[in-house]
């Protein structure tokens, strides 16, 4: 996510106006100017999940940018003011695309979603202008960019198939208040065509799960005061996340930078359209025959005979341990693959180094209480089953293990939703 559209000239010009007038100004005041008015505090970013915290200018004649309020800031309809006050929020929106990318990351690896990539960026100040200076039968596309140009911090995730992607919208709408959500792949189909296929997701911190899980960890945090009313967007507070495929990627990547680079002759776009329809309705069949090699694979998975363990290494092999959990869990979905190495080494630390070790300690687990009580909305991955059902036999001895030491409070969040029992403690197993 770190290319930029091509800039036109309007863009180049509006840009290198702002470029300049900012270098003019005193150092004194690198944030504010005339061609900045109202601009957003650095203060701001450095609260990052608090920018709820900026009230209302006081009363008198130029509003003070220390106390100016989002909403205030973002009614610009002028797009060289539009660019200029982005520039100066830019440095900012990086914090913010890195918290984002973390905690999406590792809301996907809690709930053990398999995944390729997951990457951020901040829209560079160029590509932000492009955008603040289109222009549609002569009138501009954007009114106000700085409220409506949402993707000003944007998160990539990539995943192998698309009923990942369907579980990955949805566990983002369990964990963060959606603004809006467009599946541009169901848009083309409806219109009997092939094309672009990416679902866009704008998320909010405001009034979400995520939020109330910051706020409980920092107490201090005020509550947001919305009144019952949506959130509004703001580029600290919320994020476009685009959710694709590996082939719906490589699809996008390869027709924007043919696109984008311009050198095209006419008299060959109506071909390059026709092939790059075909080339998305092949990887369309493609990825329905991923799914299907994936589910019959697993199906399969636990009457395969694994292949032997390196005889040096004490774990159970990843390959093994793939096959036995294939076997115990049959509706759970794939886990990442090196996550079956990584539990293996947990496995190791309790002394677990046979499959019919693992059997034991299992049997007197009722995996299917286990899982219902952790309330999942789509089928957790095999590992994270496993890693559940680990959790609800050693109880704190799994959470403080060496291996879970990063992850050790998270732990302690779901035995508290395995112990809620009465007559149920943190060392007692679910049976």
């Amino acid at each position: 996510m770190t290319r930029s559209p091509k800039c036109n000239g309007n863009a180049h010009a509006v840009l290198a106006d702002c470029i300049s007038s900012r270098s003019r100004r005193p150092r004194a005041t690198p944030d504010v100017g005339a061609d900045c008015p109202s601009a957003i505090p650095r203060t701001v970013g450095r609260a990052l999940w608090d920018s709820r915290g900026v009230t209302s200018p006081a009363p008198q004649p130029e509003p003070d940018p220390e106390q100016a309020a989002p909403s205030d800031w973002a009614s610009v309809s002028d797009p060289s003011a539009a660019i200029a006050r982005y520039a100066v929020l830019h440095p900012e929106l990086g914090p913010v695309t890195t918290r984002f990318v973390s905690l999406i990351r590792g809301i996907l690896d809690e709930a053990g979603i398999n995944y390729l990539t997951v990457t951020g960026r901040a829209k560079s100040v160029e590509s932000f202008a492009a955008k603040a200076t289109r222009e549609r039968d002569g009138q501009p596309v954007h009114r106000e960019p700085l409220r409506e140009i949402t993707d000003q911090v944007g998160v990539r995730v990539i995943t192998y198939v698309q009923s990942d992607v369907v579980a990955v919208a949805e566990l983002l709408a369990d964990e963060f208040t959606v603004l809006e959500d467009r599946d541009m792949g169901q848009e083309t189909a409806r219109e009997g065509r092939f094309g672009y296929s990416s679902r866009h997701v704008l998320v909010s911190l405001d009034g979400s799960a995520v939020e109330q899980t910051l706020e409980s960890a920092s107490p201090t945090t005020e509550p947001a005061a919305s009144g019952g009313a949506a959130p509004a967007y703001s580029p600290l507070r919320c994020a476009s996340v685009q959710l694709r495929t590996v082939l719906q990627h490589a699809w996008a990547e390869f027709e924007h930078d043919i696109r984008y680079k311009g050198t095209v002759p006419p008299e060959h776009v109506p071909d390059l359209e026709r092939r790059f329809t075909l080339a998305a309705g092949l990887l369309e069949l493609a990825d329905r025959e991923f799914s299907t090699i994936r589910d019959k694979l697993q199906a399969g998975m636990g009457d395969e005979t694994a292949a032997h363990p390196d005889e040096t290494d004490p774990r159970i092999s990843a390959q093994e341990l793939a096959t036995f959990l294939a076997g115990r869990y049959a509706s759970a979905g794939w886990s990442r693959t090196e996550h079956y190495t990584w539990i293996s080494g947990l496995l190791l630390e309790l002394g677990i180094v046979s499959l019919d070790e693992l059997s034991d300690v299992l049997r007197p687990i009722d995996t299917g209480s286990v899982t219902a009580r952790m309330g999942y909305r789509y089928p957790a991955g095999a590992v994270r089953r496993l890693d559940d059902d680990l959790l609800a036999r050693f109880g704190e001895r799994y959470a403080g293990l060496l291996g879970n030491d990063h992850r050790r409070e998270a732990l302690l969040g779901r035995l508290a939703k395995l112990t809620a029992l009465p007559g149920v403690d943190a060392h007692d197993p679910v049976i």
